[in-house]
């Protein structure tokens, strides 16, 4: 049995610590915050396989099997449901980049299909079809609730035996040769050390940081943490935009109704460099911004009142694909998700801690695509298609 330590309480890390228990493995989970505090209980929820390259593809398939199963195997209600995702085009040569999509995605089996605007408004009764020429809608799409997702995990992993810490930062890795040694951390103001055989930085906006304490350029994986925000309406009846609803042309806006309440999050790709890693106040530009798209995808929210405003973080790689893999000989990332961190968790989890334990993974996870030393390398891949 090894020591293991990972670096980061969020969806991540919390469920590679419940994947490392499974393997028989002894997990110490640092968060300098409370669990689930940093881009997990600030994302849209969505869940989907509709990307736009093999390697996102492939992994979203599994991810979304993984998602199937995942109530029960937590034990646990988590809001999991495949209500869809259902991206619009307005013009014709945005049909054709659907279909190359879609050619791609039904490759690997990814149920997505065109349909009409008729289609469409039986799917979503809300829509304003008007403005859009033919949908991708891919039924197997979904969402979930974070914070029950994150808990349930965090809840099997103690049952299994990890050391879950809250309030515990960590603020240095003594390092010997290629490997890391020992976790040094704050806690109640006093700090202490622990010896580990491995690291798993699941830090993701602050992983650049962590990368430091273990000697490794700061920009070696770059990671700029874009404020990304969102906003919600009063609860409106169920069924009128159960599927995340988009426009890609309009500014990457989007709609989809909460699944505990009914409400409408609205969002779109008004985002901007974050001042600092603590920097989550939200803006009157982007609350005006986001609703003037939403209500041309779906009129009725007009007469919604807003309940809530919040902003979070992308922690966005230069090419919006994270980076998955091993740095130093012990020492492991999973971070940069790009807004992508939720839907990716159950197969990103399983992949990072059967690395860490048995070396290698039976995931789908294509580990050159999403390679950390890609960027010293200048070899960016093609940019993840982010929405949701």
């Amino acid at each position: 049995m090894s020591k293991i330590a990972i670096i980061g309480g969020g969806i991540i890390g919390v469920a590679t610590a419940y994947e490392l228990a499974k393997l028989g493995e002894d997990v110490i989970l640092f968060e300098k915050n409370y669990f689930g505090s940093g881009s997990t209980f600030r994302c849209a929820t969505g869940i989907r396989a509709q990307f736009t390259d093999e390697a996102n593809v492939r992994l979203m398939k599994y991810s979304v099997k993984r998602w199937e199963g995942l109530e029960e195997e937590l034990e646990a209600e988590i809001g999991f449901t495949q209500s869809g995702y259902l991206f619009l085009a307005t013009s014709e040569e945005e049909i054709e980049t659907f279909k190359a999509n879609i050619k791609l995605q039904n490759r690997f089996g990814v149920q997505t299909r065109l349909i009409d605007m008729d289609e469409a408004k039986e799917i979503v009764p809300i829509l304003n079809t008007e403005p859009f020429l033919a949908g991708a809608w891919n039924p197997k799409d979904g969402k979930a609730n974070p914070f029950k997702t994150l808990f349930a995990y965090l809840r099997k992993a103690r049952e299994l035996g990890i050391d879950a810490r809250e309030h515990t930062e960590v603020v240095g890795l003594e390092r010997e040769g290629d490997a890391i040694t020992a976790v040094k951390f704050r806690s109640n103001g006093k700090v202490e050390g622990v010896k580990v055989d491995a690291v798993l930085n699941a830090s993701n906006a602050w992983a650049p940081r962590i990368n430091e304490m273990a000697s490794l350029k700061h920009n070696l994986v770059p990671i700029t943490p874009c404020k990304h925000q969102l906003v919600k309406t009063e609860p409106l009846e169920r069924g009128q935009a159960e599927p995340l609803v988009c426009p890609p042309s309009w500014d990457d806006a989007y709609i989809i109704q909460d699944g505990e309440d009914g409400g409408i999050i609205c969002g779109a790709g008004i985002e901007h460099k974050a001042k600092s890693l603590d920097d989550y106040e939200p803006t009157y530009d982007f609350l005006k911004g986001a609703l003037r798209y939403a209500v041309k995808i779906a009129p009725p929210i007009r007469y919604a009142h807003i309940v809530r405003q919040w902003a979070g973080f992308y922690a966005k790689t230069p090419d919006s694909n994270p980076a998955i893999g091993k740095l130093l000989d012990n020492f492991y990332i999973a971070a940069g998700f790009s807004g992508h961190g939720f839907m990716m968790a159950p197969a990103v989890a399983q992949a990072m801690a059967e690395l860490i334990s048995r070396g290698r993974s039976k995931v789908p996870l294509d580990w050159e695509w999403y390679d950390p030393y890609r960027f010293e390398r200048g070899e960016l891949r093609s940019s993840a298609f982010q929405i949701g």
